[in-house]
């Protein structure tokens, strides 16, 4: 029988698990066998859960409305290619093409950004990471209110659409880094996404309209999951 598998997403560590073991970690889209289109993991908590910080509204128009549209596009534009039979992963880097990026990039890029962002929030979230992640941002920024100023002014000068990111490297020293559009830090083998916060307008504006900075306030103080992060800055310096 055929085995559906899930590539987890964090990289360089490229796995593969069955989709029953999806887990909010760093399982992002499944690919069923090589005849199939990729498709979208489910949300990892109900569309209301994160209210009244993002409203159910926003999450169904976000997630099931634009980040299924990116997936159905880049289906599409992969559908008899020799990308159809690889991860979205592979997709991306391939599709990136050294920096010059072919039309299937965008799609791709935002499928998997949406997910990771998605899997950086949970009901109840903000507080403060512990442990070697505390530390370490201790370590870059010199305190956690540091980091969430720099990370909001990440978000506030990406002119335009795009995301914020906090990024490790190997070494597990982070930083923090916005990019246009689609662009994520996956395309870099240098540096590893462990937290992304969405600044395109669809992300906020059914529930702040124009306020950018009043939504990425909530976003850190009260949407991040930070237990996540954590999970996620050990895999990468493991």
């Amino acid at each position: 029988g055929c085995i559906a598998l899930l590539s987890i997403l964090v990289l360089p560590y490229n796995d593969l698990q069955p989709i029953a073991r999806h887990s909010r970690d760093f399982t992002h889209v499944a690919h069923t066998s090589p005849a199939m289109p990729l498709q979208l993991p489910p949300l990892p908590y109900a569309m209301n859960a994160l209210e009244p910080h993002m409203s159910q509204k926003t999450l169904e128009f976000h997630y099931g409305k634009h980040h299924q549209a990116y997936l159905d596009n880049m289906n599409k534009q992969i559908a008899g290619s020799n990308l159809e039979s690889k991860s979205l992963v592979e997709v991306i880097k391939e599709s990136w093409n050294n920096g010059s990026p072919t039309p299937v990039f965008n799609n791709a890029a935002q499928v998997w950004n949406h997910t990771f962002f998605w899997e950086s929030m949970k009901p109840n979230g903000g507080g403060a990471p512990s442990g070697k992640l505390a530390d370490a941002i201790n370590s870059a920024f010199g305190s956690l209110d540091e980091f969430k100023t720099q990370f909001k002014n990440a978000g506030a000068t990406q002119f335009g659409s795009g995301w914020a990111w906090l990024v490790t490297d190997k070494a597990g020293k982070l930083a923090v880094e916005k990019t246009p559009n689609a662009v994520t830090p996956l395309v870099d083998e240098n540096k590893i996404p462990i937290l992304t916060m969405d600044v395109w307008e669809h992300a906020y504006y059914l529930d702040v309209q124009n306020r950018r900075p009043d939504y990425m306030t909530t976003f850190v103080e009260k949407l991040i999951d930070w237990d996540n992060v954590a999970k996620r800055y050990q895999a990468a310096i493991a």
